[in-house]
């Protein structure tokens, strides 16, 4: 019998001063078995940040992501199903990165630990290319921070203001520096 997926509750609260967007979020999302609370976190910060970043008339929204290859980990899509907004999280390999900017008006790839450094020089100049391609680094250190903020059942106030994100919960408290890399 295959293991299941584990299922989290998040309230968030996205007050994000650098783009004027404010709201509140109740969100259910699966922790697939193979899967870390790292990771997790890693997808609802993302969440958070581009929220309604794109003009559409869906809302960005969690896939099936692990348990499927043609799904990104996140995507908003337009009420005739055309992809606005391709979200992948890790380092994709070429044939990967292909799809997703053929498929996606919008593509963003996060990277989440010190690895991706090594992703990212073998990758820079393939990535060139695609120019609705943009690359996003969350520093592996301040990942971990965060990670200790995950809860089964959690509310997360997320503050955006001057490229910085901090995270606040019941839990403590974690600082998240973006780095946009293309």
């Amino acid at each position: 019998m295959a293991i299941k997926s584990t299922v989290y509750k998040a309230n968030i609260q996205v007050t994000d001063m650098d783009r004027n967007h404010y709201a509140g979020y109740d969100l259910i999302v699966a922790l697939h078995p193979s899967e870390t609370e790292e990771r997790l976190m890693v997808r609802l910060l993302t969440f958070a940040l581009l929220v309604d970043q794109q003009e559409g008339d869906e809302q960005l929204s969690f896939t099936k992501g692990l348990s499927t290859d043609d799904e990104p980990d996140l995507w908003q899509k337009s009420l005739s199903d055309e992809i606005l907004l391709w979200v992948d999280l890790g380092q994709p390999d070429e044939k990967r990165l292909r799809k997703a900017c053929g498929r996606g008006q919008k593509v963003v790839i996060v990277n989440y630990n010190d690895k991706s450094d090594i992703w990212w020089e073998q990758n820079k100049g393939k990535m060139q290319r695609f120019s609705n391609l943009s690359v996003l680094q969350f520093p592996e250190s301040q990942v971990i921070a965060m990670e200790k903020l995950c809860q089964r059942s959690m509310q997360l106030t997320i503050t955006v203001q001057d490229g910085e994100v901090w995270l606040s919960s019941d839990q403590g408290e974690a600082t998240v520096t973006p780095v946009y890399r293309s």
